[in-house]
């Protein structure tokens, strides 16, 4: 805990590469929604239809998903950079659970998204407004694929990291916490056989006297 944060093997984390491109999917999948899946049913209506068969849920969900993605993935990208600085052993778990549980619900939100934005397109009746906007909409439902991959990644590697730390690897600090109901940690398990060297004499042998000053052995 406290330890400085090597920018270059941060960035080469499989964790945080994951991040990252998760963050980019995100981008990609409401960028394409935003700009390109809203089109005019005829060049006469001027009205913007969502180009999921003209399902507007389906474009607001697709929105929804990736601007919760999107926040996410900064925000653990800082918690990630600042982990090694928590030197609480509870914050730390509170923070991989985190993790884990926002990974776990990311990846079932981007598996509706994929279900609902590839079925609504099926359904789609192909017209001319509709086919300019047909590439946006194919890597719309691309990147949503792609990201329930990234995302059960990322909570994978957040499951790795909790047993990681159920093993003390992980959230263990270099000094014990002052806590006065924390257990005395126990002493490693030998083989089995004393050894002169492992223990030390016995309190006070040093101080034993056959004869202490003052006293002496009456003659009988």
């Amino acid at each position: 805990a406290g330890g400085a944060v090597d920018p270059v093997d941060f960035l080469k984390q499989p964790q945080t590469i994951l991040r990252v491109t998760s963050w980019i999917f995100s981008i990609v999948v409401f960028g394409s929604i935003v700009n390109e899946c809203y089109v005019n049913r005829d060049s006469q209506d001027p009205e913007l239809l969502c180009i999921f068969n003209q399902n507007e849920s389906a474009c607001s969900y697709g929105i929804a998903v990736g601007i919760i993605a999107f926040f996410g993935c900064i925000f653990f990208f800082v918690v990630d950079l600042y982990f090694q600085q928590i030197s609480s052993v509870k914050d730390r778990k509170r923070v991989v659970l985190l993790d884990l549980g926002f990974s776990g619900f990311l990846s079932f939100l981007w598996f509706v998204a994929f279900c609902f934005l590839a079925n609504q397109w099926q359904r789609t009746t192909m017209s001319k407004g509709i086919s300019q906007g047909a590439d946006a909409a194919r890597a719309a439902i691309a990147f949503s694929f792609f990201s329930i991959i990234t995302w059960v990644a990322l909570a994978v590697k957040a499951l790795q990291r909790y047993r990681l730390g159920t093993d003390m690897s992980l959230f263990a600090t270099e000094q014990f916490a002052a806590d006065a109901g924390a257990p005395y940690p126990g002493y490693p398990t030998g083989s089995g056989i004393e050894s002169t060297e492992t223990y030390q004499s016995p309190p006070f042998a040093e101080t034993l006297d056959a004869n202490p000053k003052g006293y002496q052995v009456p003659a009988y």
